[in-house]
Parts: structure tokens; sequence; C-alpha cells
């Protein structure tokens, strides 16, 4: 990069897809990118394993815990909100917010599971909301491949997935959205991302 960015407003962008569609990566080469031109990034990953919250998803991960699937996303929920005033506060600083998952997983996941899609909008709508939110877009199958062993009870479910894939594409069809097809390599993922975010800086 020739020159620094312009530090105006921060911004908020989410990664969503499914697990092993390159999001964490993808979230750690913009925020290179980011600073590497002068601009404050603040990367967060969700679920926040180490809030109290946080760690009681993990267990449920694991099969430590047996939640239905309502309570699962409220706890999803809830641990975005005990990020809410760190992401408010970095935002108006002039921040910029780099989030690996953020609302659309609860909406997707929940919805794959019969919960009502507006519910789970609606819970989360005194969070903040994205500025940008990338779909990383991959199919269940490839999901599967890129990880074969450690996989969660999620990861497991390719049904699950497909149905999680589905609901993805439909808020992507929404404003402030951006599919991309992960299927391809980093690089050329990464120059589509910031093609997109450079428009907004």
């Amino acid at each position: 990069m020739s020159s620094p960015l312009k530090a105006d407003s921060g911004l908020l962008i989410a990664f969503e897809g499914l697990d092993q569609s390159g999001k964490q990566t993808q979230a750690e080469l913009l925020r290179e990118r980011l600073t590497g031109g002068g601009r404050s990034v603040r990367l967060v990953s969700f679920p926040d394993y180490e809030t109290v919250i946080g760690a009681e998803i993990g267990r449920a991960l694991r099969g430590e815990r047996h939640y239905t699937a309502d309570v699962m996303q409220l706890l999803y929920v809830a641990n975005r909100y005990e990020w809410k005033g760190d992401i408010v506060r970095a935002k108006d600083a002039g921040t910029i917010v780099v989030c690996d998952r953020y609302l659309a997983s609860s909406i997707a996941y929940g919805d794959a599971q019969g919960l009502d899609a507006a519910w789970l909008t609606d819970i989360q709508k005194y969070l903040p909301q994205p500025d940008i939110t990338f779909l990383l877009d991959i199919a269940p199958d490839v999901s599967a491949r890129r990880k074969t062993v450690d996989r969660d009870k999620y990861e497991r479910d390719l049904s699950l997935l497909s149905r999680v894939r589905e609901s993805y594409l439909r808020q992507a069809s929404q404003a402030g959205w951006i599919r991309l097809d992960a299927s391809r390599t980093p690089d050329a993922v990464a120059a589509d991302v910031w093609t997109a975010v450079g428009a907004s800086l």
C-alpha cells in the first residue's frame, strides 16, 4: 500500500460462512492490510470462549452440556452483547472492528434448526450492526474435507450445514452483504475483500 488510509469513522466488518470457509484467514489478512495502511483495527472472534458465557458455549459444543437450540442461540447472542460496549467504543474512536462470525451466524444456525429467523434478528437489533458482511460461501462437503478431525457437533452434521448455507444465501440478498466464492485460493478471496472494503474507506 503506497500511502496510509484516511482515518475517518470506524467500520464494523463481519465474515460469515460455514466452518473452514476461511473466515479467520480473511479476517487476519484484512487486519494486516488495514494496519499496514495506518488504520486502527480490532479483530474479534465469536464465540469468545474467554468469557463466562463463552466458556459455557464451549462446554456445550464439546457435549458436556445439553441445551435446546433456542437456549444455545441465546447464549451465542449474549456472548455478543458482552462485547457490545467495546465494539461501540472502538467504532466511535475510528477503529475498524473485524469480526470472525457475528449476528448472521445465530440467524443461519438457528434458522437451520427450526427457530424463527425474525426472532433471531430481533433479539440482536440492539447490537452494533455490520457495515459490511462477507459471506464466504462453500459447500458443506468442502467444509468437511477441509477439517477431518476434532469437528464439533455442528461440523459433523452435513444436513444441518446444508440448511445453514441456504439461510446464509437468503441473508446475503440483503443490502450490505457481499457473497464470495470461498472455494478459491485465499489470495483470490482476499483481493475481492479488499476491493469491497477499500470502496468504503
